[in-house]
């Protein structure tokens, strides 16, 4: 899924001129109306060929923690809780091509800023466009943008891709393994805040692929799948994810194991750390 953050006034505006151009099915997350406690929580509107359904997930603590209504037709509509933007995008990127969020910014999300320009440092995605407003956008240069970003990917998603694989009758397993942010590796460590990992594009696509192409012609293996992500990742975030469908267990981890292994030894990605006291390229320490 491929999200990107709409903020400043008329955000609302372009969002709806951005969901009418993109191709394929889109989530729009906006601020609901936050109450006494003054904390907005998002809510999403799903969209794909006429259908749509809204979520609001900013309902009081009840004893019900989540409602939905379905019909017929595939139309669902709801109340929930989700502890923030981060929740969100986890929960719609497996069944949505793009989430266009308005009000909201995080780290790697493409973000319009709109309006008054001089605040763009302080927005944690990456800014790709500024606008004075809605109109002056140009929807073609930012949807090519959008093209080239990186997506939101979870080993969710992963999983999902996986179960539609070739063989899939034939499986009994699914191994994951996902890799995150430490915060420390000794008690006595300092805390390291976050890891900013850059990877050449194209080429550490391009081997991620060979290697899962490699590790999936192995005996009783049908899918193998990896993703990494890249930008600045807060301690106790996601950094790699590896999926595989297998036939037995046995096949499942080893090839798991192999892929990471192989995934950190042969893939051109470089890693920084920051820790409480310093900052430094990681590969330059080992």
């Amino acid at each position: 899924m491929q999200p990107i953050s709409i903020l400043g006034p008329d955000a609302d505006r372009l969002a709806d001129r951005l969901v009418e151009r993109l191709d394929g099915r889109v989530a729009v997350v906006t601020r609901a109306d936050a109450g006494p406690t003054d904390d907005p929580s998002p809510g999403v509107t799903s969209t794909d060929g006429g259908v749509s359904g809204t979520t609001l997930l900013d309902a009081e603590s009840e004893p019900v923690a989540t409602e939905l209504s379905l019909s017929p037709d595939g139309t669902w509509s709801g109340t929930g809780r989700a502890d923030g933007f981060d929740t969100v995008l986890d929960r719609v990127a497996p069944d949505h091509d793009y989430c266009v969020a308005v009000g909201y910014s995080r780290l790697r999300v493409p973000t319009v800023l709109l309006g008054d320009e001089r605040g763009a440092e302080d927005v944690p995605g990456t800014v790709i466009v500024t606008a004075t407003s809605a109109e002056t956008v140009d929807l073609d240069d930012l949807v090519a943008s959008l093209a080239d970003a990186e997506p939101w990917i979870t080993v969710e998603e992963l999983t999902e891709r996986v179960r539609e694989a070739a063989g899939e009758e034939r499986s009994g397993a699914i191994a994951t393994f996902t890799g995150r942010v430490r915060a420390k590796d000794a008690p006595d460590d300092d805390r390291t805040s976050h890891l900013a990992f850059e990877k050449y594009e194209g080429v550490a696509r391009e081997r991620m692929d060979a290697i899962s192409e490699e590790l999936t012609d192995r005996p009783g293996v049908f899918e193998v799948l990896m993703h990494h992500r890249t930008g600045v990742i807060e301690a106790g975030e996601d950094i790699v994810f590896v999926v595989v469908l297998a036939g037995h267990r046995e096949e499942a981890f080893r090839t798991v194991e192999d892929g990471i292994n192989r995934l950190k030894d042969e893939v051109p990605i470089f890693k920084k750390e920051t820790t409480e006291r310093e900052e430094f390229w990681v590969h330059q320490r080992e």
